[in-house]
């Protein structure tokens, strides 16, 4: 399968590094807005063709594009790929409003073509042990307690370099926590409440959040966002559950009571990005939807859009 791989940045990186040990996956074009920087990293990794825009890349050959490019532009490229006849994988937030996301759903479903959003919590190790426990009934999640932290109190990327684009803790952070919630719950969302810190001067986003959510079957959430955290960076996640609690943090998942949870074998590997990118060559190879299909992933953005609502009027 050919796939074109759009924004040689951090995420972009990342992308590459999983899809070398795929097998049926082939990399024929990088795209990124700085020439000599695109064409640096292609060399490394061998990739035959440069683009300088996504619209030239989108009259090649390829049959699929991954998207690792600035949140505002998710959606509109996702609606392109998939006009253009390409299967998208479109890096978390798939987009940063309701009314994007629905757009995007209905291209979905007007092309037929593969659109998967990268929910890589779903594909993590340690969070893919939780749910096998839970989908084979041997576990029911009573609360999750989530902290998400960085100290990004300048515009950075994840490998520190200077950010074109500004980031969110809304939109893209509490994303990733709204989802895994309904998708390990296996219930729908069904009522959020959300206060946030001061508006940076500079940035002009909220540093600070906090986030409740409660699931229909009555699993609750609570959620804690920052940017100003001088520690321990990331996210970790606390399952409480009827019957054990767990810690997962990344691809690393303790008991409740700091004991390692071996889970080198719940899949083929511990990089949650490459099982991500399995999912989707896969998903396209088969003809079927994936995990984390625009429609399964769908309704975490209804509730981001109510969130932010809520945050608008405070």
């Amino acid at each position: 399968m050919k796939i074109v791989v759009v924004g040689p940045g951090a995420f972009g990186i990342k992308h590459l590094d999983g899809l070398k040990n795929i097998d049926s996956a082939e990399v024929v074009g990088l795209v990124g807005r700085n020439a000599a920087k695109t064409q640096a990293v292609a060399d490394e990794y061998a990739i035959p063709n440069v683009y300088t825009s996504l619209e030239e890349a989108l009259e090649s050959d390829a049959d699929a594009v991954i998207l690792c490019t600035p949140t505002q532009m998710h959606a509109a490229q996702a609606i392109a790929c998939m006009k253009a006849g390409k299967h998208v994988q479109v890096e978390i937030p798939l987009a940063d409003s309701w009314e994007d996301a629905q757009e995007v759903l209905k291209v979905q479903e007007e092309t037929g073509k593969v659109c998967m959003v990268g929910h890589t919590r779903r594909f993590n190790p340690s969070h893919q042990y939780v749910h096998n426990k839970i989908t084979a009934g041997e576990l029911n999640i009573q609360q999750m307690d989530v902290q998400t932290y960085f100290f990004r109190r300048k515009n950075i990327n994840a490998k520190g370099e200077p950010r074109s684009w500004t980031d969110h803790l809304l939109w893209h952070h509490a994303a990733h926590t709204v989802d895994l919630f309904a998708y390990q719950a296996g219930s729908k969302v069904v009522k959020a409440n959300a206060i946030q810190g001061p508006i940076h001067p500079e940035l002009g986003i909220a540093m600070d959040m906090s986030i409740q959510l409660l699931a229909e079957n009555g699993a609750v959430c609570t959620l804690s966002l920052s940017f100003n955290n001088d520690g321990p960076l990331g996210t970790f996640f606390r399952y409480i559950c009827d019957n054990g609690t767990y810690i997962a943090r990344y691809d690393d998942l303790v008991d409740g009571r700091e004991n390692a949870i071996d889970v080198s074998q719940v899949d083929v590997s511990m990089n949650g990005i490459e099982l991500q990118d399995r999912e989707f060559v896969a998903a396209i190879n088969e003809g079927r939807e994936p995990n984390s299909s625009v429609a399964k992933v769908f309704d975490c953005y209804r509730v981001l859009y109510e969130l932010e609502q809520q945050l608008n009027a405070q």
